[in-house]
């Protein structure tokens, strides 16, 4: 018997048709997920190829109306309400999708590199202070965690691999320790819903976070792009951006954590200006805004095997210029919370409060919450002493009474260990050694612990008075 061939062929076009038409999202759009309040948030994803689509909101019953283009592609702003939830979002282009457990709240975006994606469970021989309680007191269907699938890709990738869980033992125990520890202050004292999207990977440089386009101000560290693969290595530039951080960019946010530098030891020099080209360009390709952006400075460590740890303090450093050149930004200082013996410090809690308190007081208006230790802003010599300045020095004092972290140097630029006197908001150094001096430098080594601290009780950052080349 002969078979009609077109009913057939007509039939399989049909049903390619109808599964086209089944609305595919990112996986960062997902169920459980949290949308940033009082927003216009922007959705996107695939569909059927120039079809009317609508989205729907449970939230005000709104209904979008928009059309996909030629190749399925789509995307629109939604208007978010003050925190709340659950609600659902339905998307329909012939086919319903309902997005449901959707909670509006804060997002935030926690990025870097080992010590950020260090998770409460810790590393190998290496734990994380106070884990086992934080994770059994973990229950908390108002924080939500997304977790980025470590990709490192020769171009920029429209999706990643992650799903959005509930705060609790077993999602907390695998996740940041110090996303997780904000993400809960954060949820504490806001009394609103959190989501915070991990996006971390161990032993990167920050050229592997940054786009091409960025890079090419630095022409010794741009590469021209390569075919459309996956790479070898974690820190080929722009490799992380491509894989991890773009499949994200124009979700709505509210700003970003971030904790690296370790791995740029080697090119300290550089890191000044690194640091804010990358945050100038996320912002601008994210096209919301200049979100906050807060970052650690790198805790102490020292390894006697690798000269190159010697670097630390000029990345510390670094860091401390670049935020001159940030807007809407603001550094935690680790002088005190570093181990000698590994560069992940174990007291993680201390980093997510810092940080937090930056948040608290600079982008959510708590005036009753200071958020920085003291911060050297000059110095003037008298006879064999210097005199340092500082700003939010109110109740300046060191630890342990008195201070071991001063250096003083003179023209010949050997630094000797010197006494130092605390006045008010001013501090004295001086040495026998050096009758004339013209330098100072304050815990200014790989490893070193803090002792000078405000009223508040947060640590100076390490300086120095001089811009001598490190010996």
């Amino acid at each position: 018997m002969k078979i009609n061939l077109i009913p057939i062929t007509l039939i399989l076009l049909l049903f390619t048709n109808n599964l086209s038409a089944k609305v595919k999202l990112p996986s960062v759009f997902s169920n459980g997920m949290v949308l940033q309040q009082q927003s216009n948030v922007l959705i996107w994803g695939k569909a059927t190829p120039a079809v009317n689509m609508t989205i729907v909101t449970s939230w005000d019953k709104k209904r979008y109306t928009l059309k996909s283009t030629a190749d399925g592609t789509w995307e629109t702003k939604m208007s978010t309400p003050i925190a709340g939830g659950p609600y659902t979002i339905t998307i329909n282009d012939g086919t319903n999708l309902v997005l449901s457990d959707i909670l509006i709240g804060e997002v935030w975006i926690a990025s870097g590199q080992s010590n950020m994606e260090m998770p409460l469970k810790g590393f190998i021989n290496q734990p994380v202070l106070n884990a086992d309680e934080t994770i059994a007191q973990s229950n908390n269907p108002q924080i939500r965690l997304f977790q980025v699938k470590k990709v490192s890709w020769a171009m920029p990738l429209d999706d990643c691999s992650g799903t959005w869980e509930t705060a609790k033992p077993a999602s907390v125990t695998t996740f940041s320790a110090v996303a997780y520890g904000y993400a809960k202050i954060l949820q504490e004292k806001l009394k609103v819903p959190v989501g915070i999207i991990q996006v971390a990977w161990g032993g990167t440089r920050i050229e592997s976070w940054m786009t091409v386009n960025s890079l090419k101000s630095f022409p010794d560290l741009w590469v021209p792009p390569v075919e459309n693969k996956a790479l070898k290595s974690k820190n080929t530039p722009s490799g992380l951006y491509n894989g991890m951080v773009n499949p994200l960019v124009g979700y709505g946010i509210k700003g970003v954590i971030w904790y690296q530098g370790e791995t740029n030891r080697k090119n300290w020099y550089e890191y000044s200006k690194l640091l804010p080209t990358m945050v100038k360009e996320w912002r601008t390709i994210w096209n919301i805004g200049d979100w906050d952006f807060y970052y650690v400075q790198i805790a102490p460590y020292d390894k006697p095997t690798d000269k190159s740890y010697a670097f630390f303090p000029l990345v510390r450093e670094a860091q401390l210029k670049a935020l001159d050149d940030i807007p809407n930004s603001g550094m935690a200082v680790l002088t005190d919370v570093g181990a000698q013996n590994t560069v992940h410090p174990s007291d993680k809690e201390s980093v997510s409060k810092r940080l937090s308190y930056l948040a608290l007081a600079k982008s959510y208006g708590f005036k009753d919450i200071k958020w920085s230790g003291p911060v050297y802003k000059n110095m003037k010599i008298n006879d064999d002493k210097v005199i340092l300045f500082f700003d939010l020095a109110d109740g300046l004092y060191f630890k342990n009474q008195e201070s071991t972290n001063f250096e003083i140097a003179g023209n010949n630029k050997v630094f000797y260990p010197a006494t130092a006197k605390i006045k008010g908001s001013e501090i004295s150094v001086f040495s026998d050694k050096v009758k004339k001096p013209v330098a100072v430098r304050y815990a200014f080594k790989a490893w070193v612990k803090g002792d000078l601290f405000n009223g508040i009780g947060l640590p100076a950052s390490s300086f120095r008075t001089d811009n001598w080349k490190m010996k």
